[in-house]
Parts: structure tokens; C-alpha cells; sequence
């Protein structure tokens, strides 16, 4: 097939305009063109007013060779190149050691899925509860505040992610196709199709938690097995190799290959491996708040006369200010037609988080808006980024009243420098419940002032942000992991054997799409090193 790339064609184009600008692009005629295949749509809305849509096309013709040799050297018409995943190894027939997967979110279910389909038959291992059941719990929390450290919006099966907008869109380079791999298992187990496509695809909380369960199935059908309620106490090391686990229960699991899955929000486990002595690193990360608007404003300052318009969907935006001070702010985890969310896992703290159903029909926008600090704004061992978090959440939970609702602020009073006393036009979405206070007190003075040069700014450039009636909600602190553990080519820690750390906990993936990605590799590292070692 020939991979075209670029073609632009306005917002409200008919079938027949799309044909034409194929035959056009590539010079053949309707007799010659066989078929066509949407591989990416995307838009172009710098005018708001007049929106393009772009398509990348895989194409079918009656002469295929005489196109590409006619286009030689225009890299937007080329060879469609090979998309399918190739599995690196299969497991030996006399299998000695079953690897382990620590940790059932995006990286660990696709470790677990990849090694289950070359037959390693993985042993996952997560301490939360099975999807439905932390649903339950999560829900739970939200309406009635009460908190399961062990099942919440950061543990259980499907991670983090769960409780999200499911966005599946990544930055990083892909050669390989893993996120092709990584798409299809997700439209095998009910996404929509368009993700495939879209260049903003994202699926939404409801349908995430069928399609985790049908994956699991598909892992256990293929030999693998997934133990829930399962933490993770303890790490044996013996002569800088790993040889197994402990869990809470006291039993004792053996194996040499172990992915570390555990997410951004394990700070207990973190302590156990710094414990053991487990190289790691403190790494920068993101603090601040989450802010609120009327979708509808979001909609009209993006697509203008165009909001509302289906394939546009609800807008979102992406912002990024860089301070006097040298500090960035920046805006994360946008959620069209969402929610803010308490995404607490400890008792007596307050986290924020966003979430969106795979409609985006709610009335607000949010997103978190966020200042990015680095090690020395924590100086310490590496897990200081962890008391700071753990120091602004139990400040949060005090400041809102120390029932788990959260502080919040119009951005009118946060900008003046006053506090709110009544709400405006935004109608808060947390729950369990916000109150209204003098968000200062919630952040350290540097992030504040930032925070507050900035919203003026993305004022600018999305009309009505800094609004006085829009509102932001404390803290986000779980934007990305506060530690790094570093491994080396081979994909273990760089001082312990055997080891695998993965995923967004360790440092190496920001989002569903690119911790599954990660998984992926580490599950070939992992099949690669056990096919070695048994010869």
C-alpha cells in the first residue's frame, strides 16, 4: 500500500471532495484507485473560523509501483511502512521460571499480556482489588468519604488510568509500532475503532474498565495468572540479584525476572526498595491545581462558529507559560467535558485528579495547571519529592476542612489575592464535596506567584481562562513520578540483576499510552534474558 500523508481538506467536505483530493494528490484516476484506509485524522484550528481537517491515507492502487516511482523523493507519498508487531522470542517448551509483574496498570497489563502471548505464562501481581470491585470502592470514597488506601483511584487493576479521560495520545518515537500493538489489543477488547485514527484518541472511564477485564481474561486464558490484594513487603536480593518477593500475606514467591509496574503513587513500596538499596534518583516532577470552566467557553474560544460540530468533539487546549522567575506553568491532563476527582491513597490527605467519560458530555472543562519543580526545591535523599507531596496533600486536607473535600478558589480571588466566599457561574464537579478558601497557603510562595503570572497569559490565548468566576481546586501532586530508578540498556535496574523498573512509577512513561508501550519492552527484555539463561 503507499502511505500519503497531508492531505487538507475544510471541516465540512463531502465524500466526493475526499476522492478527489486523492486522485489529485497522486495522479491516477477513479478506475485505478482500489482502496482507501484512514490511518490518522486529525485538525488544523489555528483559525478558529475556518477549520481544516488533515488525513494520513493508506492507499490501494492498480499500480502501486508506477505512483511511487512517479513521486520518488516526496516524503508525504511513500511505502506504507510494515505495522505489525512481531513477537521477539517464544518461551522454551520446558519452561523453568514463571517472570512476575508487579503492578496491573497500563504497563503491567501489557507486560503481562505480551509475555502471556509468547507463552511465559506471568504470574501479576497488584495490590489493589479486580477493576469492578475498586470501582466500587472509588465511588465509595467520593460519595461517602471513605477511604481504602488499598482500593482507590491509584490502586487496582488498570492503574491510574481507570479514573481518567483515557487519553491514548503520546509524544514519544515509536518505530517499532509498539502503539499500533498497544491500540489493537484495546479495540480487541472494545475501544472504538477511531482510536486507531483519531489523532486525539481517548477512550473514558466507563468503557476502561470492560476492556481491562477482557484482557485479563485473555492473560489468564493464555496460562498467566493475576493475584489481587496482593502487596508487595518485600524484595529478596541475594549478591545483587533478585530472587523474589514477600507479600503482605507472608508468602514467599520465587523468580529472577521481576517487572516493577507499581505506578507513581506506591510510597511505600518506593521506601522498601530505597531500603534495600535499589538504586533510584529524585526527578522532577509538577505541582499545582486543578481549574474549571464551562465547556461551552472552552468550545467557542477553539473551534469559534465551529463548536459543536461532532467530529471536533468537546475542545481541549494545551498551554504552556515560561515565568520571569524561569519557572514553567503549564496545563496537564485535560479533560473536555469532565470532572475533578479526590484521587487520595492515604488517609488524611487531599489529591485532585481529572476524569472524562468517553462521551464528554459533562458541563465543565478542567485540566490541572501546573508549576514543574525539580530536586532542588527538595533537597534530600531521593524520596524527598515524596514528603513534599505528602506535606502539600495533608496541608490540602486541613485547608479543606479535614473531611477529604477539597480547597478551592474563583480564580477572580486567587489573581487579587483574596479569598472566595461564594461561588459563581462554575459549579464545582468534586466530589466529595469543595471549600472555599485562600488558595496561597496551599502551595509554596514560588509556585503561587507563577501560577499567578501565568493564568493572564493563557488568557490570551484561550479568551475567558482567567475569568473570575472560574474556579481551581487543590492540589495536584501526582502528575508524574517523584523517582527515577534507573536501569541500564537491558532494562534492569543498573544494580540489581534482574530487576525490571517500568512503567510512569520508575520514571520511564507519562500516560496510559506510553507506560503500555513501555510494558511491551520490558516484556521482551524480560522473554529475551529468560530464553538466554535456559539455553
Amino acid at each position: 500500500m503507499i502511505r500519503v500523508s497531508n492531505i487538507k481538506l475544510p471541516l465540512d467536505h463531502d465524500e466526493q471532495a475526499f476522492t478527489d483530493a486523492i486522485l489529485t494528490t497522486l495522479g491516477i484516476t477513479t478506475e485505478q484507485l482500489t482502496t482507501v484506509e484512514i490511518r490518522r485524522r486529525g485538525y488544523d484550528a489555528r483559525k478558529k473560523n475556518t477549520i481544516f481537517l488533515i488525513y494520513t491515507l493508506d492507499i490501494d492502487t492498480t499500480i502501486n509501483e508506477a505512483v511511487l516511482e512517479k513521486h520518488a523523493g516526496n516524503q508525504s507519498i511513500r511505502l506504507t511502512p510494515d505495522m505489525t508487531y512481531k513477537f521477539v522470542a517464544q518461551a522454551p517448551t520446558d519452561l523453568q521460571e514463571r517472570p512476575l509483574v508487579i503492578g496491573f496498570g497500563p504497563c503491567g497489563l501489557l507486560a503481562g499480556l505480551v509475555l502471556a502471548q509468547m507463552g511465559y505464562k506471568p504470574l501479576i501481581i497488584e495490590r489493589g482489588k479486580a477493576v469492578r470491585d475498586r470501582t466500587k470502592d472509588t465511588f465509595g470514597f467520593w460519595r461517602e468519604k471513605k477511604l481504602n488506601p488499598e482500593s482507590n483511584v491509584q490502586f487496582g487493576e488498570g492503574g491510574a488510568g481507570t479514573f481518567s479521560d483515557g487519553k491514548l495520545s503520546t509524544q514519544i518515537k515509536d518505530p517499532k509500532q509498539y502503539g499500533r500493538k498497544v491500540l489493537t489489543e484495546f479495540v480487541e477488547a472494545g475501544a472504538p475503532e477511531e482510536i486507531m485514527y483519531v489523532s486525539k484518541p481517548h477512550i473514558g472511564t466507563f468503557r476502561l474498565v470492560s476492556m481491562v477485564e477482557k484482557m485479563r481474561a485473555k492473560i489468564i486464558e493464555m496460562g498467566g495468572e493475576i493475584r489481587f490484594s496482593a502487596r508487595v513487603d518485600d524484595l529478596h536480593i541475594e549478591a545483587g540479584q533478585v530472587t523474589g518477593i514477600t507479600l503482605a500475606n507472608g508468602e514467599t514467591i520465587k523468580s529472577k525476572h521481576i517487572a516493577l509496574a507499581i505506578g507513581h503513587s506506591a510510597r511505600d513500596t518506593f521506601q522498601m526498595l530505597f531500603d534495600k538499596n535499589v538504586y533510584m534518583e529524585a526527578k522532577p516532577f509538577s505541582v499545582g491545581f486543578r481549574i474549571e470552566h464551562e465547556q461551552s467557553l472552552i468550545d467557542q474560544a477553539r473551534f469559534g462558529k465551529n463548536a459543536g460540530n461532532p467530529i471536533l468533539g468537546a475542545a481541549d487546549y494545551k498551554l504552556v507559560h515560561h515565568c520571569k522567575s524561569g519557572r514553567s506553568v503549564y496545563s496537564f491532563c485535560m479533560c473536555p467535558g469532565g470532572t475533578v476527582v479526590a484521587a487520595s491513597s492515604e488517609e488524611g490527605r487531599v489529591v485532585t485528579n481529572g476524569m472524562s467519560q468517553y462521551s464528554r458530555q459533562e458541563r465543565n472543562a478542567n485540566s490541572a495547571i501546573v508549576v514543574g519543580i525539580d530536586p532542588a526545591d527538595y533537597p534530600g535523599n531521593p524520596l524527598a519529592g515524596i514528603d513534599l507531596q505528602r506535606q502539600l496533600e495533608s496541608n490540602a486536607y486541613l485547608m479543606g476542612g479535614e473531611n477529604y473535600d477539597a480547597p478551592a478558589q474563583k480564580v477572580g480571588d486567587f489573581l487579587k489575592g483574596g479569598s472566595s466566599e461564594a461561588l459563581g457561574t462554575v459549579k464545582p464537579s468534586f466530589k466529595p464535596g469543595i471549600k472555599l478558601t485562600d488558595l496561597s497557603k496551599a502551595l509554596p510562595d514560588f509556585c503561587i506567584e507563577a501560577i499567578r503570572e501565568a493564568i493572564p497569559e493563557f488568557n490570551k490565548k484561550i479568551k475567558g481562562f482567567a475569568k473570575d468566576d472560574a474556579l481551581l481546586t487543590g492540589v495536584e501532586t501526582r502528575t508524574s513520578s517523584p523517582v527515577s530508578i534507573k536501569r541500564g540498556h537491558d532494562m534492569q535496574s543498573i544494580n540489581t540483576q534482574g530487576l525490571y523498573p517500568a512503567g510512569e512509577g520508575a520514571g520511564y512513561a507519562g500516560g496510559i499510552m506510553s507506560a503500555a508501550i513501555d510494558g511491551i519492552k520490558i516484556a521482551e527484555a524480560i522473554a529475551l534474558s529468560i530464553n538466554e539463561q535456559q539455553g
